[in-house]
């Protein structure tokens, strides 16, 4: 098993609309996708956002494009028009979010 950071196994997309963020994680293929949805776990993303998320995270699964999809509410401090962050916007969420760190079988990182 090797400790990984998502960045080397994954890609992601995110915004945000007002105090919400939204996070695609994007698996390249299906062993990896496995892994995504056994490792990030809604709270394993609201510890990884530790300080900044106050709200709810929630998962949505998307099989059919190998994609994991997390909605974090109250996570701009009031949104961009309103939050004092230097950085007030969900886009850099998705860079943060593959800096996370999971475990992954040897094995699977063969291919990558």
């Amino acid at each position: 098993m090797a400790m990984v950071k998502l960045n080397e196994i994954a890609q992601s997309r995110s915004g945000d609309k007002g105090n919400t963020i939204n996070i695609g994680v994007f698996a390249p293929n299906q062993a990896i996708y496995h892994v995504l949805l056994t490792k990030l776990t809604t709270n394993t993303v609201k510890v990884h956002f530790s300080g900044l998320v106050k709200g709810k995270v929630t998962r949505y699964e998307m099989p059919n494009i190998l994609a994991v999809n997390f909605v974090l509410t109250e996570a701009l401090d009031g949104g961009g028009s309103s939050s004092l962050r230097l950085d007030n916007l969900g886009k850099c969420f998705g860079s943060n979010m593959l800096r996370m760190e999971i475990e992954v079988d040897d094995e699977l990182l063969i291919d990558l």
